[in-house]
């Protein structure tokens, strides 16, 4: 289960973050299937290392811990910016995934605005502190990059891990800098969602269950292009208000015992 939470993918957003509060997975979900939860990494209790960030980044820490485990093939659920690696998980180790659960999938143009901004503004306050001050802030304020820009990707990660605030301190500015530029035109590369490329998405042979959003993160847009990617997909046409704890447990619950 790759949580929702953008930059603070913690496994406590499935408990507390918008729509996953209401519906309550984790209340429903273990009845019936091993839940794998986890921080992905750069966030919560994960660690880090500060190099350019792709999905596949995000897909090596999934399959990782698949295999650690043990586990040969599992069902997926991303949610939120958790979709993306998902579909990227599928796309690169299609014998891996049983199913695809895909909840409030991140995209649209406000989205990818939203997101470069934030990346831009964090590379502004780098432009006039130094990388010690950048560990500093993130320590004081303990704020995630979606709250306080400023402190970066990284700032889970500077906060807890003394060792990694120092090796941080001591980077090349302008490498530093070369490497947030990367990954913001890296993971928000498009106006709808995104994760894969379309033509991968056309080619997988995977049961997709597209759980759609509706607000300037998770926009509807990209819960449908996602519909018309994935062949074995099924939409469910309910808006967010319609998805509560009485209904979206149900309904994802039916789809997995499928198969």
């Amino acid at each position: 289960m790759y949580s929702p939470g953008g930059f603070d993918g913690t496994i406590e957003k499935w408990s507390t973050q918008s729509v996953y509060s209401r519906i309550k997975l984790l209340d429903h979900l273990p009845k019936k299937f091993r839940c794998i939860v986890f921080d992905r990494r750069e966030t919560g209790q994960s660690g880090g290392r500060v190099e350019m960030l792709t999905w596949q980044r995000y897909v090596a820490q999934g399959k990782g811990l698949l295999e650690h485990l043990g586990i040969q093939r599992a069902h997926l659920i991303g949610a939120c910016m958790g979709v993306c690696p998902v579909l990227a998980l599928a796309v690169e180790h299609p014998e891996m995934v049983q199913s695809m659960v895909l909840y409030w999938p991140v995209g649209g143009a406000k989205y990818r605005i939203n997101n470069h901004q934030r990346f831009a503004n964090h590379l502004d306050y780098v432009e006039s502190h130094s990388l010690a001050e950048v560990a500093a802030l993130a320590q004081s304020t303990g704020k995630t990059f979606g709250e306080d820009p400023r402190g970066g990707p990284w700032a889970s990660v500077l906060r807890r891990d003394r060792a990694f605030a120092e090796e941080f301190s001591a980077l090349d500015p302008e490498v530093y800098k070369r490497i947030v530029s990367e990954t913001s035109r890296a993971l928000y590369d498009r106006d709808t969602a995104p994760g894969a490329e379309p033509e991968e998405l056309l080619r997988l042979d995977i049961r997709a269950l597209i759980i759609p959003g509706k607000d300037a993160s998770h926009a509807t847009s990209a819960a449908r292009y996602l519909e018309e990617c994935l062949a074995r997909s099924e939409y469910w046409d309910v808006p967010p208000e319609g998805q509560t704890e009485a209904s979206a447990p149900g309904r994802i619950l039916d789809f997995l015992a499928k198969g």
